[in-house]
């Protein structure tokens, strides 16, 4: 095929960092990309030009801002889909489709989607406000401690809260839910999936994650995944099967819980570059950005193959700090060897709000681990 990479644009709503590491992968192939979101000061409009003021979220900045496009992607799910639908209708292009986009920001969706082609997932209930929740306690049909999860809007740890006892219930907001009950959770995994215009399809391998008890966010993850090869080629058969039912383009990132007994539950899913998939920036022979990026413009796709051992860490604004971000002992971190840093350029630090993140490379896995710790000890983000 003939194709001008300049020439092609690719317009990204949504423009934090996840967009950030888009962009910088894009320069690599001379790619045309675009951002939309509300101000200049958000970290990709810091390496691309090419960015529009306007909200995601409003019809018409969708619109027009999609209409000067030749693909649509995004960065964040929660954007508006109407538009979306309609810049499809028009022949523009837009991957994830907007269908998809409808299904995966509703949990609830996703969790019927799942039950419905016979995907395993927790054992769920829906709800439409916090009354029939209770109601649904009261009569015995939930048991402590269960999970509590908004059906929108929630990301990054955002929607999400366990509840143990009658002294958490103050914390159910009234909104449509689901409500999941604790499960015998050995490993949470994430998976991530890329499925290109012409339904060929690569498959990262999996990785493991640690969340942090208080954000709900990836605390550290490991690649690849201490698990049993069996175990291991489940996950990823369940991913290639999960991509092909829904007919994605672009990535799918697939976070799945492995039971005690070796049982593999989806969790839920993000059709969009994912926290989970950031090490492959530095130890994949492909990183999942531009993977992506591939797929929106029909490219070949890149082997997903891994080149070492990675440990990731996010990087986290420390409580209480508000304000202009400082980062300690930056020059200690720097000094490692196999430390890789990636600060996403975020004006303004607040607790538990992601600053970048540090991935750890070698040969070694408790080497990689000596040294994540280290950066978790040390590498503070204050203000």
């Amino acid at each position: 095929m003939d194709f001008i990479p300049s020439q092609f644009k690719i317009g990204i709503l949504g423009a934090g960092q996840l967009g950030k590491m888009l962009a910088q992968e894009a320069s690599k192939l001379d790619l045309n990309i675009h951002f939309l979101d509300k101000d200049k000061s958000f970290p990709a409009a810091k390496v691309c030009p090419n960015f529009t003021e306007g909200d995601f979220t409003n019809y018409a900045d969708v619109l027009n801002f999609g209409r000067r496009m030749n693909v649509v992607s995004i960065e964040i799910e929660h954007v508006n889909t109407k538009a979306l639908h309609q810049l499809q209708s028009e022949g523009i292009q837009v991957f994830p489709q907007a269908h998809l986009l409808d299904l995966i920001k509703d949990k609830g969706l996703q969790k019927l989607f799942y039950q419905e082609h016979q995907f395993p997932t927790a054992p769920f209930q829906l709800f439409q406000n916090k009354s029939a929740l209770l109601e649904a306690l009261s009569d015995s049909k939930i048991n402590f401690p269960f999970v509590v999860k908004s059906r929108t809007g929630g990301y990054d740890g955002r929607g999400v809260v366990i509840i143990h006892s009658t002294f958490d219930l103050e914390l159910i907001l009234n909104e449509p839910c689901l409500v999941e009950e604790m499960a015998p959770i050995d490993k949470e995994l994430s998976v991530i999936a890329v499925r290109n215009q012409d339904g060929s399809c690569m498959i990262y391998p999996t990785v493991s994650m640690d969340f942090h008890p208080t954000a709900n966010l990836v605390e550290f993850l490991i690649c690849p995944a201490t698990i049993p090869t069996e175990i291991e080629d489940n996950a990823k058969a369940l991913a290639k099967r999960l991509v092909d039912k829904l007919g994605i383009v672009g990535l799918l990132a697939i976070e799945m819980f492995c039971l005690t007994d070796g049982t593999i539950w989806i969790n839920e899913i993000a059709p969009r570059p994912h926290n989970s998939g950031h090490h492959t920036l530095d130890n994949g022979a492909t990183s999942q950005f531009e993977n992506h990026l591939r797929a929106l413009c029909g490219l070949p796709l890149g082997e997903t193959n891994y080149k070492e051992i990675a440990v990731m860490i996010n990087i986290l604004g420390e409580e209480p700090y508000i304000g202009q971000a400082i980062y300690h002992n930056l020059d200690q971190v720097l000094a490692i060897e196999g430390v890789h840093v990636h600060l996403y350029g975020k004006t303004e630090t607040r607790p538990y709000r992601k600053m970048g993140h540090v991935t750890i490379t070698g040969n070694d896995l408790e080497s990689c681990l000596e040294k994540a710790n280290f950066v978790k000890q040390y590498f503070k983000v204050i203000a």
